[in-house]
């Protein structure tokens, strides 16, 4: 690992993209000590530090603790992440949007571009309920008269600028860094909460012998967890594939053996990430059409479905699971599709003279991948979903916000796995041994 860790700083170009990576880092880091202009922080580091917790809770986590400052990151990429996922969708239904998907460089900058305004209108929604939540913490002279609308603007001009620095800034990282740069963000923001968990963890174990008994069940589990997303992560069916014999002028092309790899979670995390983003958007709406603190009958129920924390009825809990589940089952599928085209890898392989033992060429070899596909990203997206579920369960029943366990290992561990793979490639194409070789 040293001599990994020293080949790696020893190739220039690595090195520059590393420090790159952490320098927007820390300017994000930096980000989420900036309050939005207007508020009271005294009020804020008294109520709301305290208070998040639910979806508030995993949010804040992700943001590094900018929700509970109401930083300028207060959002963090929610609204690009949900942009993203909107735009896809849109690719099934709008022709003009599917063919620029398939031209190449230039499709993918405009569908970038487009992603972009539309981050900008997501953004204005989720600050507008933001507001509307929040609205008591600004300072008295920007809650009535002309103040107020001054209020309002440096309130959404404050979060809409906020989220889209911060979309810039992971562009950067995936263009001059390491790593993919949303997830980047999202994993640095969760690092950023560590030193409170241990600290967490810490009193724990100091609370005499049962405290140590629980301390111990906590640090078990935690490494149950994640060798099971590691395993998960690094876990492949492969397809076998052979290439027929044909010669190509006076040489002969063909002939070998080889595989498809088929990653038993091959959308990673983004998955999780895509449902925490649509989790909190039915109460954004909610507070933006309705006095919350009023609510009754049916909208009541949602609201406090989809608010639903530790203090909250367990059956809301339960519910919030099962939504939350086939969100993260979905998304796995979607985010699949996208990545993986059985009709193209058949047309590809009967092109090259490729086919799979015992299957047809053609429709027979996309169905079978097909086939293949779905049974292991439901695999997947089943493990993915417990892992997020399992503490929202356990809430409903202990009454303990304990989501940092689940959701945030989850994401540690598979962004970590997926920026070590990166810089291994890069180095092993250098002829250095990398630090998973």
């Amino acid at each position: 690992m040293i001599e990994a860790i020293k080949n790696m700083f020893s190739v220039k170009d690595i090195r520059k993209k590393i420090l790159f990576t952490v320098g927007i880092l820390l300017l994000f880091r930096i980000g989420t000590f900036i309050t939005i202009p207007g508020l009271d922080k005294i009020t804020i580091n008294e109520q709301l530090g305290a208070a998040t917790s639910g979806i508030a809770s995993m949010v804040n986590i992700i943001s590094g603790g900018a929700f509970s400052r109401l930083s300028i990151f207060s959002m963090t990429i929610g609204p690009y992440i949900t942009a993203s996922i909107v735009l896809n969708l849109l690719q099934f239904v709008i022709p003009s949007l599917e063919r620029l998907a398939k031209e190449g460089e230039e499709g993918r900058k405009k569908l970038s571009k487009y992603t972009k305004y539309l981050t900008i209108a997501f953004a204005l929604i989720e600050g507008l309920g933001l507001y509307f939540t929040y609205k008591s913490y600004l300072l008295a002279p920007l809650t009535y008269g002309a103040g107020k609308v001054l209020g309002i603007f440096l309130f959404l001009i404050s979060l809409m600028a906020g989220t889209s620095l911060l979309t810039w800034l992971g562009d950067k990282i995936t263009e001059h860094g390491v790593g993919n740069g949303i997830s980047m963000i999202v994993f640095f923001g969760i690092i950023a909460g560590l030193p409170t968990t241990l600290s967490a963890f810490a009193g724990i174990a100091g609370s005499g012998f049962t405290g140590i008994l629980v301390f111990a069940a906590l640090i078990v589990g935690l490494i149950a967890v994640i060798t099971g997303v590691v395993f998960v992560q690094k876990a492949e069916r492969r397809i076998p594939v052979n290439y027929a014999k044909r010669v190509v002028g006076r040489k002969m092309y063909g002939g070998q053996s080889t595989h498809i790899p088929i990653k038993l979670a091959m959308a990673g995390v983004m998955p999780l990430i895509f449902a925490m983003s649509f989790m909190s958007f039915p109460s954004i709406i909610i507070s933006l059409v309705t006095d919350t603190a009023n609510l009754s009958g049916f909208w009541k129920v949602v609201y406090n479905i989809f608010t639903a924390t530790s203090n909250s009825a367990w059956y809301y809990l339960l519910i919030y699971a099962v939504i939350y589940t086939a969100l993260i089952i979905l998304f796995t599928f979607i985010y699949t599709l996208f990545i993986v085209n059985p009709v193209e890898i058949a047309n590809n392989l009967k092109k090259n003279g490729g086919f799979i033992p015992g299957i047809r060429a053609g429709k027979n070899t996309s169905d079978y991948i097909q086939g293949v596909l779905n049974r292991i990203t439901t695999a997947g997206s089943i493990f993915l979903a417990l892992i997020a579920i399992l503490p929202i369960i356990l809430q409903a029943f202990t009454s303990q916000s304990i989501s940092f366990s689940g959701n945030s290992i989850l994401i540690l561990v598979s962004v970590a796995l997926e920026l070590l793979t990166s810089i291994e490639t890069q180095m092993v194409s250098r002829n250095y041994s990398g630090f998973l070789g």
